[in-house]
């Protein structure tokens, strides 16, 4: 550890940022390569890859999602908001370009150039946001700002409908509602912003036989068109959990894995309670808690108003879509395609999820307070 007296780059990063943070980031990301190791080699297997394919690349993202981060960590404020334009701006473009150019996978176009680029636009969106919503706080630019919040959410949400990415829409929707909250608007905005809200769920379900279907399936598997429904995964997945017990069947000893066809992704956390029990999907989630309730603690602390929105706005983030994944795998509510963070295969998901949790470590570093003073000017002759 440097000492209080030394000076420098790290030695200065080392003393302000939150290192229960980085140390809660770096386990997650261990326990998801363990739980690749344990859920993969059947999914590998099935796709006739080598048994540990997704092992070894998820070894491989390791290293740059965790330099990521840390660099990440390292920027000021003002550096946040610039490298998260420039990320919304790239991220925005490459999400139009799906539409266009984009890899249909399970009739959805989110993949370009191996990349899944609404990934990357959530933490800068939420950045986008909260910079506005902190704006609009400030009498001088208060329209403005508002302004600009309101105007995010179509330009970013519009691209992610056409994909369709119902998923992402809804997480995005949900923080900045909560950003739209935290800015201390009237209740008359709040509650419009929820019928808003309620209304585009509605039509969601009206118009889209995708979200139609999904929500058939949640509430009565035998609703659809001709009884021809696929509830499998989400079934297969509770009973994963169900039959581990509260100890599991002990590692590499799961069965429902090897008949799960995303085993490996959106259900890491039914291989989990088969083959660690029911005790490990606990500490799983109050882990998750942990961070929340870290991260909220810390943003509610921060005195300027953009850290504060934005370190909540991605804690927020972070702790939906970690509920969300967990709810889906449990048939809480209808599946969403949703990865758990840090702990599911994927490589655009790692790295988004880093450059995130980076810019909350860099959002709620401790900084000293600017105290400003000014000279009294002369009195006039």
């Amino acid at each position: 550890m440097p000492s209080r007296a030394e000076r420098g780059l790290f030695a200065d990063w080392f003393r302000t940022v939150d290192r229960w943070l980085i140390g809660c980031f770096g386990a997650l990301m261990v326990i998801g390569l363990v739980m690749t190791l344990a859920a993969s080699p059947a999914v590998a297997e099935r796709l006739n890859l080598s048994a540990f394919h997704f092992v070894n690349r998820q070894a491989l993202l390791l290293l740059p999602s965790a330099l990521l981060m840390i660099a990440t960590s390292f920027l000021s404020p003002r550096h946040v908001r610039r490298a998260a334009l420039v990320v919304f701006i790239l991220s925005l473009g490459l999400t139009v370009m799906t539409l266009l150019f984009g890899v249909e996978i399970k009739g959805s176009r989110r993949w370009i150039f191996g990349v899944q680029p609404s990934e990357f636009l959530k933490p800068a969106f939420i950045v986008l946001a909260a910079w506005a919503f902190s704006e609009g706080a400030n009498g001088r630019t208060r329209f403005a700002g508002v302004a600009i919040a309101l105007a995010l959410l179509p330009i970013t949400i519009g691209p992610l409908i056409a994909q369709p990415d119902f998923g992402q829409t809804m997480l995005i929707s949900l923080v900045w509602a909560a950003l739209f909250f935290m800015a201390g608007l009237h209740w008359f905005w709040v509650a419009g912003v929820g019928g808003v809200g309620a209304v585009g769920a509605a039509l969601a379900f009206k118009l889209s036989p995708h979200v139609h279907d999904r929500v058939l399936r949640f509430i009565d598997p035998e609703a659809s068109s001709g009884g021809m429904v696929d509830t499998f995964q989400v079934d297969t997945a509770l009973q994963s959990i169900l039959s581990g017990g509260w100890l599991g069947r002990g590692p590499g000893e799961g069965v429902y894995k090897r008949i799960l066809p995303d085993a490996h992704t959106d259900f890491v956390f039914a291989v989990t309670g088969e083959e660690f029990g029911m005790i490990a999907c606990l500490a799983l989630v109050a882990f998750f808690g942990f961070i929340v309730l870290r991260g909220l603690l810390l943003a509610s602390r921060n005195e300027d108003p953009f850290c504060r929105f934005a370190a909540a706005g991605l804690v927020i983030m972070f702790g939906v879509q970690s509920w969300i994944n967990m709810a889906v795998n449990l048939r809480a509510i209808p599946a969403k395609g949703m990865t758990l963070p840090f702990i599911s295969y994927g490589g655009s998901s790692i790295l988004a999820l880093a450059l995130g949790m980076g810019f909350l470590i860099a959002l709620t570093r401790k900084r000293p307070r600017a105290v400003l003073t000014a000279a009294p000017l002369p009195e006039a002759v």
